[in-house]
């Protein structure tokens, strides 16, 4: 018994360096790790020893993997592969039934493949800016901003917030705060049904308390290594809360969620936005959106730059607030 136990761990820590990725380069070297995407020339390759390394696509004379990947080649359709195996300089041996050998240069695109629906998954950012004014007004602005999503067999719940407060020559000037938590259930790779409410309060403003509760369909275009994008339809009840009374209707919104990843990964390119049309003839729509760029600095610090837009389209009178942000934040 004992040294079947210990058979099985030698076979372990032997087997384990060759489940790895391995990437040989026009020079000589070699490298493993694993394979986060090919994009834009670039493969990102995840390493024990120097984290996340970018490599340019033309510097690789062949690599292997054992891990499934969605590869894509110019002129053809994406395929998903089995495995890769080295060949030739500047080939590689794709194995998925049968075994082709293609160019790397007919190569664009490798992104691990995705089992929708089954994985595991969790990701988040959060975003933080500082203004510290001194000039002819002392104005000092503090924000902070967070979205996560877990994502777990046919469930993913999606929650965000922020907070915000300025002062100018010592006086309370902005003091809010938003939260939003929903649900969502798939159907199938694509479709799901959405379940959520937000809360926004504002201390210095004549509305106080706003709160909305919404469901409604949505449709994921795709979700992987790239990106995703998602777009959602609701029926919403909303309710104002200001001093001396309240305001409750009903609105039909559409919004859209995307996400993507440029540069091997270093960058980020996202956008979220919803459209509400409010059952009150007097409001034509609101729009409330966002546009950002992160730069990954590493693993898991980045910098942020952030364009907020939101309208209100009444009849006789139009609304809108633009807002900017560069800061600096985390990422998992």
């Amino acid at each position: 018994m004992w040294l079947r136990t210990c058979l099985l761990s030698i076979l372990l820590v032997v087997a384990a360096p060759l489940m790895a990725d391995t990437v040989w380069l026009n020079n000589g070297d070699r490298m493993s790790g694993e394979i986060i995407l090919l994009d834009g020339g670039k493969l990102a390759l995840k390493t024990k020893y120097a984290g996340q390394v970018l490599i340019n696509w033309s510097d690789i004379e062949t690599l292997s993997s054992e891990q499934p990947l969605l590869v894509r080649r110019q002129g053809l359709d994406s395929k998903h592969s089995e495995r890769l195996a080295a060949s030739g300089k500047g080939m590689v041996r794709i194995t998925d039934g049968a075994t082709e050998t293609v160019p790397l240069a007919n190569i664009t695109r490798l992104v691990p493949a995705r089992e929708l629906l089954k994985d595991f998954s969790w990701e988040g950012n959060l975003d933080a800016k500082l203004n510290l004014e001194r000039k002819d007004d002392n104005s000092d602005e503090f924000r902070i901003k967070g979205d996560t999503r877990i994502e777990k067999g046919r469930w993913r719940q999606v929650m965000n917030g922020e907070y915000e407060r300025e002062t100018t020559n010592d006086r309370l000037t902005d003091d809010n705060w938003h939260l939003e938590y929903d649900i969502d259930r798939f159907f199938n790779e694509h479709w799901f049904w959405r379940l959520g409410g937000e809360q926004q309060v504002d201390h210095l403003e004549f509305v106080e308390k706003q709160q909305i509760i919404g469901t409604g369909p949505g449709y994921r275009f795709w979700d992987d290594s790239l990106g995703r994008f998602d777009l959602i339809g609701q029926v919403n009840e909303v309710k104002f809360d200001y001093p001396g009374g309240d305001l409750s209707f009903r609105t039909f919104s559409l919004g859209w969620d995307y996400k993507r990843l440029l540069w091997g990964t270093r960058l980020e390119l996202y956008t979220n936005a919803e459209i509400q049309f409010p059952e009150i003839s007097e409001i034509d729509y609101v729009i409330d959106s966002e546009f950002g760029l992160r730069y990954r600095l590493n693993s898991w610090a980045r910098v942020s730059i952030l364009y907020e837009l939101d309208r209100i389209e009444a009849q006789g009178a139009n609304n809108s607030d633009e807002n900017f942000l560069i800061g600096v934040g985390v990422g998992w």
